[in-house]
């Protein structure tokens, strides 16, 4: 049980520390980069940010080898 209270304290600190990160607005590219689909019509509007979520998935990606790699 001592694993997953360490998981979990430290799950918590990262959504503390990204949540900082968008309240300042150090992560507003996220959304706005060429490959998002952005549809707004009057009465409708369609949001679904393709690009930014490969780039978000790859930064994780990159972290956890690297984690891997060296712990």
């Amino acid at each position: 049980m001592g694993d997953l209270g360490r998981w979990l304290t430290i799950a918590g600190v990262l959504l503390i520390a990204i949540g900082l990160l968008l309240q300042w607005g150090a992560l507003s590219w996220i959304g706005r980069l060429p490959g998002d689909v952005r549809i707004e019509r009057p009465g409708f509007s369609f949001y679904f940010p393709v690009t930014s979520m490969l780039v978000v998935s790859a930064l994780i990606s990159a972290a956890v080898y690297l984690i891997r790699r060296f712990f």
